[in-house]
């Protein structure tokens, strides 16, 4: 029997280096070559990785936008470009990252997707335009970033949805009906981009097919195969299924990919690893996000030098090389890092990770462990001047409304004993109901984040804008900070945006907007002084929003020039469509 396509393809590295290269990763539905085919380009073979730098890449750039011949190729790009890999197995599904070589730069190249020869995407009744990839022209110009994070990808019930449309269908329909129109140049994805601990109806169903639902974790996921119906579920939606096809994504993992409140805390952590369950979940949950996520984040030139990905393709079966791996992140956090960096240009997007790499020990509490911190410090600095704008991808808000600030870290004060073991108690308590576990919930790593930004921003070196991109908090909002002087010489911003497609409760409506609120402020310095937690180095005001729905942002950098946009999904007589309820200049100056 033929092999069929499964899940994808999803574009998901395009090269800004050279602009030659890219990677599309699929599921097949068993062993087979899969092969990426640009319009006439011939038969592949198995290439593995491509060559490529290890912090370049990117999503396709500002290429020509009109229309091309009918082979579906523009000016300027190859009539020879594609590539092929074997699949490789993980328990008992099937996978491969294709290398594309022989692109070439500000170009706009149809591909079609092959296994074992016969063509399977894009399908023969497709209503959307082709699957393309765009690359940049070289030196690039610019890059457009759109971004957000929370995404509840369950099917409405009786085609009503109570949450709303899904902002990522509403661009993919947007896209699909102006192919000449504005699209992202990357598709930024800050977590929770599955929700292991919350399943659709449908997926209950076919849980309970498999296993006793009244015993734990229940209605949650318990292993790999269940995860895969979560990928399923999310990236077969037609619409996001061609959009993750044609615009290249960026993506990182918040607690929900894996539980709500993932490494929270230390006696968090304990009570997990104490029940019957945890273990196969966190194995699965670091196992599904390296294969379906992870994977497709890294360069060609990462990916050769990786001996995990080298040691899964070169056995029949690398699930044993795979879960070892998981065992070792969820032991030794420190043995892996989760976090990259690519380059568009003159834009540097460093994405953190902020679940795994944690210390929870309450007296040196940290976001990240020391290597991770050195890691990023070493990212942000290197070669200071060589990019106009540095993007922090954190799924957690680094810049909170401030009663919100000062309330987690008076909590992480109770927790570690500054009031006794009394109020510690309490703390813990409070901390798991409240969901208190961002950046200010780590005091020492906010300061060091905080000094890092300020260090980077200023100088004659400094980039033009410095942007800290969150979700997780299902609404948006900009801030921006202000140090004693002097001032860096960026503009330095907070920029969250969430969620892609979900809810908030009305109480946390009020609550976030109270945070914001003098009487919040009042509020917040009152608790920071029973915490004796000092005031924050860093000053900083909302300069817009909150703003509450389904919604992305999009970032333009042009030069050393930044425009923000924020648009949020409206179903009214003309039909869903994507409304802009925000725009603004970032830059400082002229």
């Amino acid at each position: 029997m033929a092999a069929g396509l499964r899940l994808g393809p999803l574009l998901r590295y395009v090269d800004w280096e050279t602009g030659e290269h890219a990677t599309v990763w699929i599921e097949a539905d068993r062993p087979c070559t899969a092969e990426v085919r640009c319009p006439g380009a011939p038969p592949g073979q198995d290439t593995g990785p491509a060559g490529g730098d290890s912090h370049g890449g990117g999503p396709g750039g500002e290429g020509p936008r009109g229309d091309g011949p009918p082979d579906g190729t523009r000016p300027g790009s190859p009539k020879a470009a594609g590539g092929s890999a074997r699949t490789f197995q993980i328990e008992g599904h099937h996978y491969a990252l294709i290398p594309v070589s022989g692109l070439a730069p500000a170009s706009s190249t149809a591909y079609e997707v092959l296994l074992d020869g016969r063509r399977v995407w894009p399908p023969a009744d497709s209503p959307f335009p082709p699957s393309v990839i765009r690359t940049p022209a070289i030196p690039a110009e610019g890059v457009r970033v759109a971004f957000g994070s929370c995404r509840w990808a369950a099917p409405p019930a009786r085609k009503h949805d109570p949450i709303g449309p899904d902002a990522l269908d509403t661009l993919a329909a947007r896209m699909a009906a102006e192919p000449e129109g504005e699209r992202p140049d990357v598709l930024v994805l800050l977590g929770d981009q599955v929700y292991a601990d919350a399943t659709s109806r449908e997926t209950q169903r076919w849980l309970a097919s498999r296993r006793d639902l009244s015993e734990p974790p229940g209605t949650e996921v318990a292993d790999y195969e269940e995860y895969t119906r979560l990928y399923e579920e999310s990236w077969l939606d037609p619409e996001v299924r061609w959009l993750l096809s044609t615009v290249p994504s960026c993506m990182v993992f918040d607690d929900h990919d894996v539980i709500d409140d993932w490494n929270t805390s230390a006696a968090w952590l304990a009570e997990m690893r104490a029940t019957p369950w945890w273990r196969e979940r966190i194995l699965s949950g670091l196992m599904s996000y390296w294969v379906h996520q992870h994977l497709g984040n890294l360069s060609p030139a990462e990916l050769a030098d990786d001996p995990l990905y080298a040691a899964v393709r070169a056995t029949p079966d690398g699930t044993d090389a795979l879960r070892s791996f998981a065992a070792r992140a969820d032991a030794d956090p420190a043995s892996v890092r989760w976090s990259y960096r690519r380059d568009f240009g003159r834009t540097r997007l460093l994405m953190i990770d902020t679940r795994a790499a944690r210390v929870l020990d309450e007296r040196h509490r940290a976001m990240l462990d020391d290597e991770e911190t050195g890691w990023l410090r070493e990212q942000v600095l290197q070669a200071p001047g060589s990019y106009d704008h540095l993007l922090l991808g954190t799924s957690l808000p680094w810049l909170l409304p401030p009663a919100i600030h000062d309330v987690e870290s008076w909590n992480a004060a109770l927790c570690r004993g500054e009031r006794g073991e009394r109020w510690a108690r309490v703390g813990e308590i409070l901390r798991r109901r409240a969901d208190l576990e961002h950046w200010a919930a780590f005091p020492s790593s906010f300061e060091e984040l905080t000094a890092l930004i300020r260090e980077v921003g200023s100088g004659p070196l400094a980039p033009s804008t410095v942007c800290v991109l969150s979700g997780d908090v299902h609404h948006a909002y900009v801030a921006e900070p202000h140090w004693p002087e002097p001032e860096p010489a960026a503009r330095v911003l907070q920029l969250t945006c969430s969620p892609v497609h979900n809810a908030i409760h009305a109480s946390m409506r009020v609550g976030f907007r109270f945070g914001w609120s003098r009487a919040g402020r009042r509020l917040g310095h009152a608790v920071a002084r029973h915490g004796r937690t000092g005031r924050p180095v860093v000053h900083w005001e909302k300069t817009g929003g909150p703003w509450f729905g389904n919604q992305l942002m999009t970032l333009t950098l042009n030069g050393r020039s930044a425009e923000l946009r924020l648009d949020q999904v409206r179903t009214d007589r003309p039909g869903t469509r994507l409304l802009t309820v925000d725009e603004r200049n970032l830059t400082n100056g002229p």
